[in-house]
């Protein structure tokens, strides 16, 4: 069995905000579908923020340092969602800020990322958690990815610790490894097109049933506990050479030219074709029929996510 590489993923195709204020972790509490309040820092959580109609504007990570909030998302939506939350700020001492042009970022992945992390950090950060040395922040999402964010300063450094040894990638690797990973990105293709139980936001973390308010919080707590879920995320692969795009439409035979599902993210496969998070209807993932474009369009297969994902 071949064993893969260890990457360094560019991830200049994702932004930065920082959040900050006397008012901060209250004001975000109440925008975000996740418990803002319970972070302490040094704490990580998926999160995501959504419209009025419980539809996902965005999902991010969200991390809390000493002082503020960072959030990771796609640049494509970074500059309208920072302009969107100052419109809710209203008297709050709260301060949004992209900071992405001061803060490179990279993702580390593979079997030889725990000790490229311990070479430079004290500790080797567990899932959903971050360490800091000298101002450089490394996140753990899983046991052997994680995210390193740092100062413009310390830029040079960083890459001389990451890079030899690693394979470069850009941020394709990094978004497969996510699609691998069972966590959807919002993009601005598929921008108010999912709840959040549909790209199961709520399998991996991402929403808290027992806080209070939040826009959009009523739809996602009548699915949550009266149940009427019709469309789950699934990971699909698909074998042809040309790649499917975000918000794609899925066909299948029990709903004839009314669209099944939509392509959430894309990535190219490491063994070829492409890689996929898909939403559709269940009756259409248990069938297993789901065409790309039109009912004669190109077959998916779909496999198994690295998590359980229920049927109702």
């Amino acid at each position: 069995m071949t064993v893969a590489p260890t990457f360094v993923a560019d991830l200049s195709h994702n932004a930065v905000l920082a959040v900050s204020g006397d008012d901060a972790r209250a004001f975000l509490h109440g925008q975000f579908t996740n418990d803002v309040e319970a972070l302490k820092v040094g704490d990580a959580q998926w999160n995501s923020w959504l419209t009025a109609k419980g539809r996902i504007l965005a999902t991010f990570l969200l991390v809390r340092r000493s002082g503020h909030f960072v959030m990771m998302l796609p640049a494509e939506i970074a500059a309208p969602i920072a302009k969107r939350l100052r419109m809710f700020v209203l008297r709050s001492k709260v301060a949004i800020e992209d900071v992405t042009a001061n803060q490179p970022r990279w993702g580390i992945a593979g079997p030889g990322s725990r000790p490229l992390v311990s070479a430079w950090w004290d500790a080797v950060p567990e899932p959903m958690q971050s360490t800091e040395r000298e101002d450089v922040l490394c996140v753990g999402l899983e046991a052997e990815r994680f995210l390193v964010v740092a100062p413009l300063a310390m830029a040079e450094p960083i890459r001389a610790i990451l890079l030899p040894g690693t394979v470069a990638a850009g941020p394709e690797a990094w978004d497969a490894a996510n699609i691998r990973a069972g966590v959807p990105t919002i993009l601005a293709a598929t921008q108010e097109a999912f709840t959040p139980q549909m790209v199961n936001f709520e399998l991996i973390g991402g929403v808290n049933f027992k806080k209070g308010c939040y826009p959009g919080q009523e739809i996602v707590a009548r699915t949550h506990y009266r149940g009427g879920l019709k469309r789950r995320m699934a990971l699909a692969h698909f074998a042809g050479a040309e790649a499917p795009k975000p918000g794609d439409s899925l066909y299948s035979i029990a709903f004839g030219d009314q669209a099944a599902g939509q392509v959430a993210n894309v990535a190219p496969s490491p063994t070829g074709g492409y890689d996929a998070l898909i939403v559709a209807q269940l009756e259409s993932l248990d069938s297993g029929d789901l065409r790309l474009g039109s009912l004669t369009g190109p077959a998916l297969e779909l496999r198994e996510l690295p998590y359980s994902v229920p049927r109702v």
